[in-house]
């Protein structure tokens, strides 16, 4: 008995050893991170500073592949098939717990991924083009309900925040108001600049020159409090949509069998980055606001976000084939 119990704590120890040793050497070559969002929008912009900041950091390439689709789920599947050896990983928004509850079928489920850090979040702005005559939330709301069913919203896609947002907006201001779904976020902003769509809701920091330049016009932004980049706009619940609370937030995943000390390597690393002054200063500058959770904080965001969501698709009867 004692001869075997010897056996299986030195084995243990062997095991540990060379756990330990794969996650010194980590990473021996590049690290794909994956972003479900063409090049240019927020998901992309946090990635690119992720990445170029851990590879300066830790020596090695990070790059970020842009995997675009089906409102996510491309990116969401190549991570759930992805090894699970630390070489690929996601910056996702919303997206990853939204699409199981609005998708009719989608080809992963969220036992497939690991949190690894939840980085940060950020509001979105809801914006009209200048034509449309509202000033304001309540005003919008009051138009809508006049003319039902004529306001036209643009989204980045079926299932991204900026038409979830928009779909919980309409329900919880109860008005008819019709989901235009875009390839991305910049494309739907470039049909509400142009006036072929009424409004869009898409994230503060690159929506906001376009409000200076009053291109379109911002009525109200959806965080449960004001952003520091836009401290004189109302948030929806200020403006009598009261609790509505809805933020894109950046939680990196990792394919759910990645062994613990690889998980721990990548949140330590992601967590020193996300302390330097100059990530700050990036991540705040596209309207971040920056949390850097243990693994075990996000998954239970994570956990609370996929609840949160699957109740209000539900009562929204969103769904999407």
């Amino acid at each position: 008995m004692r001869k075997t119990l010897a056996i299986a704590v030195a084995w243990l120890a062997t095991i540990g050893a060379a756990g330990l040793a794969v996650a010194q050497s980590y990473p021996a070559k590049p690290v794909r991170m994956l972003v479900a969002f063409p090049a240019g929008g927020s998901a992309d912009i946090v990635a690119r500073v992720l990445a170029q900041k851990l590879s300066e950091s830790v020596g090695q390439n990070f790059f970020v592949d842009n995997r675009p689709g089906a409102g996510g789920n491309l990116a969401f599947e190549a991570l759930a098939k992805a090894d699970p050896d630390g070489y690929t990983i996601l910056n996702s928004t919303p997206g990853i717990v939204i699409n199981p509850s609005l998708y009719r079928k989608v080809n992963f489920k969220m036992e497939d991924f690991v949190a690894i850090s939840h980085v940060g979040e950020a509001p979105l702005l809801i914006m009209a083009h200048p034509s449309v005559p509202a000033n304001s939330i309540p005003e919008l709301v009051k138009l809508a309900k006049a003319k039902p069913g004529i306001i036209r919203y643009a989204s980045a896609g079926n299932g991204s925040t900026s038409h979830l947002a928009s779909e919980v907006f309409r329900m919880m201001a109860g008005i008819d108001i019709q989901h235009v779904p875009y390839k991305g976020g910049g494309p739907a902003f470039q049909d509400v600049i142009g006036g072929q769509v009424e409004m869009t809701s898409l994230p503060i920091a690159e929506s906001l020159p376009y409000v200076r330049a009053k291109r379109v016009k911002a009525l109200g932004q959806t965080g449960a409090k004001r952003s520091s980049m836009a401290p004189d706009l109302p948030t929806l619940d200020e403006s009598g949509i009261k609790g509505y609370a809805v933020t894109t937030w950046y939680v990196v995943f990792a394919p759910a069998r990645l062994p613990r000390e690889l998980v721990t390597r990548l949140h330590a690393e992601i967590d020193k980055v996300l302390k330097q002054p100059e990530t700050q200063e990036k991540l705040r500058g596209v309207g971040v606001d920056i949390i850097g959770s243990s693994p075990e904080q996000a998954a239970a965001f994570v956990k609370s976000e996929s609840e949160k969501w699957a109740r209000l698709i539900k009562a929204s009867g969103a769904k999407i084939d």
